[in-house]
């Protein structure tokens, strides 16, 4: 999915990454400091490479890679927009235990590319969490699509293209 982003992106640069734990051979991840840490790197990484300041890049990642870096970015990382698929709201069976109390400080567009049968959020569930967004919220849902959101790779690619094609232009001083 994250190949086919980037295809469908070029040739605007597009960065993915591993987090430390994967890097490391390990299968449990970090600790969310480490894991938001390793996206202000990797953050810090692209903008240095391309030239762009920090507040052009639009981060984002699926699932735990997205939330990690929409924490990132509540925690003051600039960033022009955020790209999260298949958002883990809450753990699968578990809805009392929603992973949103940094979305109120998300003052930026962000994307949500969700399947209709996401055990991590259902559609109703994520769309009233994501009321607490001040920013501007997109959801794209795929219909019939589960947390991997499988053989929707193209359809996937072209929402964050579009979204991101739809932005307002950035300013000239930033």
């Amino acid at each position: 999915m994250l190949v086919a982003i980037e295809a469908a992106l070029a040739p605007t640069p597009v960065a993915r990454m591993d987090f430390p734990y994967r890097k490391a051979g390990r299968k449990a991840p970090d600790k969310e400091p480490a894991l938001v840490a390793a996206v202000r790197e990797e953050a810090a990484a692209l903008a240095a490479r391309t030239g762009l300041p920090p507040q052009r890049l639009a981060l984002g990642g699926r699932s735990m890679g997205g939330r990690m870096c929409s924490i990132a970015v509540a925690q003051g990382l600039p960033a022009r927009a955020l790209v999260l698929l298949s958002y883990p709201l809450h753990p699968p069976g578990k809805p009392d235990r929603l992973r949103t109390d940094h979305f109120p400080t998300l003052a930026l567009p962000c994307l949500f590319v969700s399947g209709t049968r996401d055990a991590f959020g259902t559609p109703e569930e994520l769309t009233r969490a994501a009321e607490a967004i001040p920013g501007p919220v997109t959801h794209v849902w795929m219909e019939g699509g589960d947390h991997g959101l499988k053989r929707g790779d193209g359809q996937v690619a072209e929402a964050v293209r579009a979204f991101l094609e739809g932005l307002p232009e950035a300013s000239p001083r930033g």
